[in-house]
């Protein structure tokens, strides 16, 4: 099945007539391995689909959009290319619906680092196609929403995001803004920290299943 992006499946071990789909993202220079081995973890009744991000940097190391630095070694990301992977993650979604017994109503987004920046930026530019979001060490960037996002209907929209105090890639400070900025979209979400760098403790795990089970 040639699909725009490369991804690993684990099918629900509880059949439905249309099942819901977790769609896990990964971060800058991992792959679709990488959360995949959470999949047995997760509810028996999700479709567990870990996509690869497209812009290859070697050696089984992929991303959704370049880090560049420049010669005072600040970091700058590359927007276009992230609103490219924006895109053609919403287009994926569109591909596995059309391709597999999923239930359209019932997706949702696992993004660990810069896939939970994505994660941000495809649901709420196509909160059409996305239920719920669980947003792990990243934070919101308003500069790779799609124009006029805000005017987006939110209502069918919840998100679960979480944050290491001692995060030594995203400093935890740029999460903590995130809230209120989702608040007045009137976007119900739940922020919590967790005492660990930039990873998933395994309380960040516990929790965010839980609040799948809602």
């Amino acid at each position: 099945m040639n699909l725009s992006l490369e991804y690993k499946i684990q099918e629900p071990k509880v059949i439905l007539d249309k099942n819901p789909v977790l769609l896990l993202l990964h971060g800058y220079g991992s792959n679709e391995a990488d959360l995949f081995s959470f999949a047995t973890e997760l509810p028996d009744n999700y479709y567990i689909i870990s996509a690869r991000a497209p812009y290859d940097l070697q050696y089984g190391a992929y991303a959704w959009y370049a880090i560049n630095f420049d010669a005072d070694q600040n970091k700058f990301s590359d927007n276009d290319q992230a609103k490219t992977s924006r895109d053609l993650i919403a287009k994926f979604i569109d591909e596995l619906i059309a391709n597999y017994p999923i239930d359209a109503n019932n997706v949702t987004l696992v993004g660990f680092s810069q896939g939970s920046i994505l994660s941000y930026s495809v649901a709420l530019s196509y909160p059409e196609k996305i239920q719920r979001v669980v947003a792990m060490s990243g934070y919101f960037n308003e500069d790779i929403m799609k124009e006029g996002y805000e005017k987006n209907d939110f209502k069918k929209l919840k998100i679960f995001a979480s944050h290491g105090t001692v995060d030594q890639v995203i400093p935890v400070d740029w999460a903590r803004k995130t809230p209120a900025i989702l608040e007045n979209l009137n976007i119900p979400i739940i922020y919590k920290e967790y005492p660990v760098g930039h990873g998933v403790a395994p309380q960040n795990f516990f929790d965010f299943k839980n609040w799948l089970a809602l």
